[in-house]
């Protein structure tokens, strides 16, 4: 490896440039990613089969000896020379070969990228993981962590056979490529898993994006016509505010995929309950019985002593995701006031917050700007009135098809 200070002399062969070109790669990655490399690379150029740590030490015995023989021959030294020296020295070189280019670059991107999918390994998530956070901590930036995994990827490999499930992780990865920004990562790190590195992105941003990349691939998954709902599930943890090394991080993110899918699978199952948080999203009150909204046609639960009964009311049907803290807001193009807060939103429909509800008729429209959908158009239908804090109304609506 070259030392500071060191002289270069000219380039004397494109062999030798593909062999400082090979230093500077390997320079470049950690320990065992370039034990996994030198080991393929050892046995391509000489037919020789060490582990991942006799090739690390061979590596640096070759490094060591050029730098010798250059200081002692007072000029620099071919690497393939070297090479054959350390390897022929220690009885182990057979039938040396010389290594195209083309073939050298395939055992780089073997060494850091999964073969199936074509992202970035787990080794290079953990490398990765650990500079990114390095850098956020040296500019005062924020990090998401983001782990993603496939919902019933299994029931897809036992029903339609591993290659359809192979073909599903394949289009994942596809769709992680086109939607992610030029300084995000992507990686698999596991079997229906994968990870984001997103800089100088916070909890609202991370959570959007998660959401894109959802809607982005169902709506690429449905040619497909699999009549099993796979989906990715995603949980979001962001440097500083959730912690500051890497384990925490991960830890946090981990625990938020599983609630979020256990929210999502069981939502429209259970009692009414206070959703758990979603990522970076303040978890939503228990609704009183003056907020249900509910779908249409549904009945109304018996009103508690001393509480006014509602009308064509029923239990909940979807629970809230609270949109405290964000801007989450409605457009209306045909109204006198011409936008209003959205304070949450269900499956079913949305709140808002008015000054002035009498003004808003009884069916109208909207385009709502909310953090975990893209801007949508949609017809609302005003189902209760409540009044909140310094004279605003609360006022639920429901989705109209």
């Amino acid at each position: 490896m070259p030392q500071p200070g060191e002289a270069f002399q000219p380039q004397s062969s494109a062999e030798d440039s593909f062999f400082d070109l090979l230093i500077e790669t390997l320079d470049g990655l950690d320990e065992a990613a370039r034990g996994q490399f030198l080991r393929q690379f050892f046995h391509t150029v000489a037919q020789a089969d060490f582990t991942e740590p006799q090739s690390n030490e061979y590596w640096l015995r070759i490094l060591q000896r050029r730098q010798q023989m250059s200081q002692r021959l007072g000029s620099r030294i071919s690497l393939k020379t070297v090479i054959v020296d350390v390897l022929s020295s220690a009885n182990v070189l057979r039938v040396p070969v010389l290594v195209e280019y083309d073939e050298f670059k395939k055992l780089q991107i073997n060494a850091a990228t999964d073969s199936l999918t074509g992202l970035y390994n787990r080794r290079l998530f953990d490398e990765y993981c650990e500079k990114e956070l390095t850098r956020a901590k040296r500019y005062n930036q924020q990090l998401a962590v983001v782990i993603l995994d496939m919902h019933k990827l299994k029931e897809v490999n036992d029903r339609r056979g591993h290659l359809e499930g192979d073909r599903i992780l394949q289009l994942v990865a596809s769709t992680l490529r086109t939607t992610l920004r030029a300084s995000d990562f992507a990686f698999r790190i596991g079997g229906d898993e994968f990870a984001l590195l997103l800089p100088q992105t916070d909890s609202e941003q991370a959570v959007t994006l998660c959401r894109r990349v959802r809607s982005q691939y169902e709506a690429e998954l449905a040619p497909l016509n699999l009549n099993i709902l796979v989906t990715v599930d995603f949980g979001v943890a962001v440097y500083p505010q959730d912690g500051e090394q890497k384990s925490e991080l991960l830890g946090i993110a981990d625990r938020r995929l599983y609630e979020l899918k256990h929210a999502t699978r069981e939502g429209a199952r259970v009692a009414p309950m206070p959703p758990p948080p979603l990522a970076g999203v303040p978890p939503a009150p228990a609704p009183t019985s003056a907020e249900r909204e509910s779908a249409p046609g549904s009945a109304a639960p018996p009103p508690a002593p001393g509480e006014a009964a509602e009308p064509s009311h029923q239990q909940r049907k979807w629970e809230r995701v609270s949109l405290a803290g964000t801007k989450s807001h409605a457009i209306f193009s045909d109204l006198e006031q011409k936008s209003a807060k959205v304070l949450d939103l269900s499956y079913g429909g949305v709140a808002l917050q008015l000054d002035h509800p009498q003004d808003l008729p009884q069916q109208f429209n909207a385009v709502l700007h909310v953090p975990i959908l893209p801007p949508v158009r949609v017809v609302l239908r005003r189902t209760y009135e409540l009044p909140i804090e310094a004279g605003r109304v609360r006022v639920g609506c429901a989705f109209v098809s």
